[in-house]
């Protein structure tokens, strides 16, 4: 499925097109990937719409793959053809600059993006450098293990940016692939935490509060209490004023979008510095995700287990599946399958 231009998704679009294109030759270092699974996720929508630094067109989207290598370049030596393997959003870095050094690859000038700046999971074979593809422990089908290469990897680094301690409180603004996945790990790793999720529909509160969530409300109401961190999901920017709001003095909001929306900008003028941002709030932003994080994500996922709650879609629905991504028509997270050889 190709994105050959970018556009606007509306409810009857069909931006990606169904293509045969040649059968990619992995290089040194790289491996070739038969595709089995590939979750969608908002990303995709806003690289569509033209909201993240310009994909290479065309392009094939999608970065939370899970497949088997079925062939090997020369030097490739850490997989074997068969070996189940996952694939993120971080496709490739420069690994020698100060930042891959210090282990933030993820903010490396030469960061490259599945999907975006090589071709990703929405097609039935890809490459990889096995440096950068990772095993999927065995207690994940391939459904379960997709969504946790970006919603949970991004999930992982959000919450762990948002330093939480055992026994404080948290704000999930959002509540769809990434956040159920977030509260999840929180009900594992931090038992005493209760957590208080914003959401737009009815049907993702009633979720949240199935999932342990402690209360539910719309992304406008106060909670009960003022909180020590919140996690902020949505691609709007009225959430980010009504997070502040809720933060207790030296609480934290972690911003976990690559872009904002420009239709509710203008939100960002009801921002009041004394009575949202004083006493020491932060706002912390989240680019991208490390090897690392999707590295200790599975290690954590499987220990858990961290099961993903996912609608299955055949892969050659996936403009279904983004419109209704886009318009909310979505529990948990969609995955797309492949069953063509």
């Amino acid at each position: 499925m190709v994105l050959d231009a970018l556009r606007k998704i509306e409810p009857d679009s069909k931006p990606l097109t169904l293509t045969q294109v040649p059968m990619p030759q992995p290089a040194a270092h790289e491996v070739l990937v038969k595709v089995s699974a590939c979750a969608v996720c908002h990303t995709e929508l806003d690289e569509i719409e033209g909201r993240t630094p310009p994909p290479r067109l065309p392009v094939i989207p999608g970065h939370q793959v899970v497949g088997r290598v079925v062939a090997c370049g020369s030097g490739a030596c850490r997989f074997k053809p068969g070996d189940r393997v996952g694939i993120a959003w971080i496709y490739s870095a420069c690994g020698h600059c100060e930042l891959c050094r210090e282990g933030r690859e993820n903010l490396c000038r030469r960061f490259q993006a599945t999907g975006r700046d090589a071709n990703g999971g929405y097609g039935q074979y890809m490459v990889v450098a096995e440096d950068f593809a990772y095993a999927i422990p065995a207690v994940f089908s391939d459904l379960q293990a997709a969504p946790l290469l970006c919603a949970g990897a991004i999930g992982y680094r959000s919450l762990r940016l948002a330093q939480l301690q055992d026994g404080q409180t948290l704000g999930l603004t959002g509540f769809g692939a990434s956040g159920h996945l977030v509260l999840k790990m929180v009900r594992h790793r931090y038992p005493g935490c209760r957590v208080f999720v914003f959401a737009r529909k009815a049907e993702e509160r009633a979720f949240a509060l199935e999932l342990g969530a402690t209360w539910a409300g719309t992304t406008t109401e106060a909670a009960p209490e003022l909180l020590h961190a919140i996690i902020d999901t949505t691609p709007a920017w009225a959430p980010i004023v009504e997070s502040l709001k809720n933060l207790r003095p030296g609480g934290r909001l972690v911003v976990n979008a690559i872009r904002k929306e420009e239709a509710d900008k203008a939100a960002l003028l009801a921002l009041d510095y004394p009575r949202d941002l004083w006493q020491e709030k932060t706002i912390q932003s989240v680019a991208n995700v490390a090897r690392s994080d999707v590295i200790e994500l599975l290690q954590l996922a499987a220990e858990i287990p961290l099961l993903s709650e996912v609608e299955v879609m055949p892969f050659e629905q996936a403009n279904r599946a983004l419109v209704e991504l886009k318009f909310q028509r979505v529990k948990g997270a969609k995955v797309l399958v492949f069953d063509s050889p």
